[in-house]
């Protein structure tokens, strides 16, 4: 067997830490201009489409295939369900579960970016925790300061008017997270629901300060197989 972990969260990086010495390669997307080494062999960057991503799997003789990628990394789920249901691939899909509003959270959930607009006032400082790949569907946000937080040196300036990179290599501790809203004067948190332990911080920070939080909803999930957790996806492993 020829497992091909599709990589890209912290749980990927524990996936692969325990399957290191098997028959296994993880792919990253190159999101992440610097990422973390992975103890597996990793190659980076897309597939060339859907006709590159077959011919890699043909090639490379892949028997199953783990997808651990970012919760909204929709098209990469989407494609790769869809071609190894083709090829008769076995796939699993680890998606964690999703943030849960406590006692104290101001939560709102939208359903994209552009709707960010329609609850934040003009004149509020907005901090963006969605990552740069999204980011021109805020554009509409005009007469709002806009502070998005990134793990790379931004390669350009911001995209549209009002708007400022800060950049931040994860984790973050909940005083980390405090003081930096306090010193931006931080207004509205806009983030993904992308679960986790060590990315709520900010949203734990945000109740702390009585700060208002806008979640942009999950994609829908397809009809494939996912787990929850990294012992889930590894007995699948080791029961094919």
């Amino acid at each position: 067997m020829t497992l091909l972990l599709l990589a890209g969260s912290g749980e990927a990086r524990r996936i692969a830490q325990a399957l290191a010495g098997t028959d296994v390669v993880a792919s990253l997307a190159g999101a992440t201009r610097d990422p973390v080494d992975l103890p597996i062999p990793t190659r980076t960057g897309g597939f060339g489409g859907e006709r590159g991503f077959r011919a890699f799997l043909e090639a490379e003789n892949i028997t199953a295939v783990l997808d651990a990628t970012h919760p909204y990394a929709d098209r990469i789920t989407r494609r790769t369900a869809r071609v190894c249901a083709a090829q008769n691939i076995p796939y699993l899909q680890l998606l964690r579960p999703p943030w849960v509003a406590e006692p104290g959270d101001q939560w709102t959930e939208i359903a994209c970016e552009r709707q960010a607009a329609d609850h934040i006032p003009p004149g509020a400082t907005v901090f963006l925790g969605t990552g740069r790949q999204t980011l021109e569907g805020f554009a509409n946000l005009t007469g709002r300061r806009i502070i998005c937080r990134q793990i790379d040196p931004p390669s350009g300036p911001f995209p549209f008017e009002g708007g400022e990179f800060l950049v931040g290599r994860p984790p973050f501790s909940v005083q980390d997270e405090i003081a930096l809203f306090k010193r931006l004067s931080v207004d509205w948190l806009v983030v993904k629901n992308a679960g986790g332990a060590l990315s709520r911080t900010k949203l734990d920070a945000a109740r702390a300060l009585g700060i208002p939080v806008l979640l942009i909803a999950r994609p829908p999930k397809g009809n494939w197989p996912t787990v929850a957790t990294v012992e889930e996806a590894l007995a699948w492993v080791h029961a094919l």
